[in-house]
């Protein structure tokens, strides 16, 4: 039974992920990494299409391996972070207050991203140094 319940909940977040890439108020990632650990309990199936994804699988692989966030993906919850809050001043008015605390919560937020290390880069051997024969 509890099989099953990782199973729906980590398509559930498979979806709330997927519609996060269109939706920019919406997260995509942490859904993603939220589905990975469902299936991790659930199936190895899914769990191993979800960290191959060409798309999703290398931040997944560096968020489970090093709880590392690549910059573009910072930048990209950044950015999302701005536009979703310029969003809700345009659309709801809010006063001072909810305005502030809404600002509150998205800093804490931007804040623990920013936090998060950059994933490791690829170790490359220094180039030659050419040498004079002669």
């Amino acid at each position: 039974m509890q099989r099953l319940i990782y199973l729906v909940l980590g398509y559930g977040f498979v979806a709330l992920g997927f519609v996060g890439v269109v939706l920019p108020v919406l997260p995509t990632t942490p859904f993603l990494i939220l589905a990975v650990g469902c299936f991790a309990r659930s199936s190895p199936r899914l769990e191993a299409w979800l960290l191959g994804h060409p798309r999703f699988g290398p931040l997944l692989t560096h968020w489970r391996a090093h709880g590392a966030i690549p910059k573009r993906a910072k930048l990209a919850a950044y950015g999302g972070m701005a536009l979703g809050f310029a969003v809700f001043l345009y659309t709801s008015r809010p006063g001072w207050a909810l305005a502030l605390a809404v600002a509150a919560l998205m800093g804490i937020g931007a804040a623990y991203v920013a936090s998060r290390p950059l994933p490791p880069t690829a170790k490359t051997e220094p180039p030659e140094t050419p040498t004079r024969s002669g």
